[in-house]
């Protein structure tokens, strides 16, 4: 090809640490193992081992493996796909002096944006020629600035709706309005622009080419697919926002009042920007790891919910469901328990929380609205069911034996160790007060969402 050639071997060995880079920012977890050099113009390829516990990448002049205990999921192996198509691109672009005149924007920004962007929409990184602007690193980059300013001292929250590339029948393709200014970093040096949209009700609405084309009002947008189920329950302030994008490829960004970044696509949010760093969510193998451990749907889906609403408003709090309702009287005190009730409540002299009991006693948590259920679990203590959905007890303290065999770690507070002693009765939701919530079982954390 024309203007290509041969790469320097530092740029291989400097690429090889890009990847490992690039694999250890979303995988922390997992072992990066240097194997071989192939060549570099041989096919790019991932290949998953038959246990899904280690994935072998022949990636720009290199061969690597990265091993973890846990199994990779689709979305998983999507996101290492998406971290060598950007490489890739930007390996190219090396070779070629003329692709590096024409494209170099291709290099702007953090790395993990472009990563991201590519998992939205890896066409433009699979081209032969980077054809550019990024639409997705640039919303990201204006969510980001966004979140360093405030308005009348006051944090700032906005979002953008990027029209999808798939047929909509509900939606016509935005028109280019006369003068329109391009989704960029530049529009936040406009301060009317932090007040054109809130995230919550409006959107920005951005085109095709990446240009800011109208402001829509996200529940009407999302009205027309009104009928359609959730791969994944969503918190209630963001379900319409989820509903949005179910249809045509539409991508809804968003900065929250929280100032954290989410972004989602298909009806499931896929990305979070949470503790300065950003973290594929796996929404969907998560949420069913959590619904087949519950076995009640239902009951499934109305903790996970409430779990979600509780984070968004940075309110902690626990949830046990029971494999044995029995087993309730050795994790929590018979006072603490809904059948206990006072055989008198006469005098008042001495209050207890037990006077308290009937209010939910022998009710069932998919009975109880859900607002009842998510402001008892804001009580200090953790909420106990059974499989059956019924509650056993609000505002519990738990019991729980020395953990220093099973965890030799230090565990990082009280609630970490409530839900890791509670796991080994059944499944646990824990949700702290910065917005993670943690799934618990058999004394072990499962995930991390």
């Amino acid at each position: 090809m024309l203007g290509e050639s041969q790469a320097p071997p530092f740029i291989d060995g400097l690429y090889e640490k890009l990847i490992e880079g690039g694999v250890g920012y979303f995988f922390p977890s997992a072992r990066f193992e240097s194997l071989a050099h192939v060549s570099a113009s041989s096919q790019q390829s991932i290949t998953l081992a038959s246990d899904r516990k280690s994935v072998t990448m022949n990636w720009l002049g290199s061969s690597c493996l990265l091993t973890r205990e846990e199994t990779f999921s689709d979305s998983e192996i999507r996101l290492l796909n998406s971290i060598g198509s950007v490489l890739g691109a930007r390996y190219r672009m090396i070779r070629d002096t003329d692709r590096v005149e024409q494209r170099f924007d291709l290099f702007r920004g953090l790395a993990e944006d472009r990563y991201i962007s590519a998992y939205v929409d890896r066409v433009p990184f699979n081209e032969p020629v980077w054809r550019g602007p990024d639409r997705v690193e640039d919303a990201i980059e204006v969510l980001r600035t966004t979140s360093l300013s405030t308005y009348e001292n006051r944090r700032i929250s906005t979002g953008a709706l990027l029209f999808g590339t798939m047929p909509d029948p509900c939606h016509k393709v935005p028109v280019k309005p006369a003068g329109a200014l391009r989704y960029s970093p530049a529009l936040t040096s406009i301060r009317t622009f932090y007040r054109l949209c809130d995230g919550l009700q409006t959107l920005a609405l951005v085109d095709e080419n990446g240009y800011l084309a109208e402001i829509v009002d996200v529940e009407e947008w999302a009205h027309a697919y009104s009928n359609i189920s959730l791969p994944v329950p969503s918190a209630a302030r963001y379900r319409t926002h989820s509903r949005a994008t179910l249809c045509g490829g539409h991508v809804c960004m968003i900065l929250t009042p929280n100032g954290e970044m989410k972004i989602i696509a298909d009806g499931v949010q896929i990305f979070r920007f949470w503790d300065g760093r950003w973290r594929l969510t796996d929404a969907e193998r998560k949420y069913r790891l959590w619904a087949e451990a519950v076995g009640n749907p239902k009951l499934a889906e109305r903790l996970f919910v409430a779990s979600l609403n509780l984070a968004e408003e940075r309110r902690g709090g626990l949830l046990v469901v029971l494999d044995d309702a029995r087993s309730a009287r050795k994790l929590i005190s018979m006072t603490d328990l809904l059948s206990h009730l006072p055989e008198s409540t006469e005098d008042l002299a001495i209050s207890t929380k037990d006077q308290l009991h009937y209010l939910l006693h022998e009710k069932r948590v998919l009975e109880v609205p859900s607002s009842v259920l998510e402001t008892i679990a804001r009580i200090d203590g953790a909420i106990v069911l059974d499989q059956d959905a019924r509650l056993l007890a609000f505002g519990a303290i738990l019991r729980h034996r020395d953990l220093s065999d099973l965890h030799p770690e230090n565990i990082e507070g009280g609630r970490t160790t409530a839900a890791v002693a509670a796991s080994e009765f059944g499944n646990v939701l824990k949700i702290s007060e910065d917005g993670l919530i943690s799934f618990f079982q058999k004394g072990k954390c499962v995930w991390d969402f």
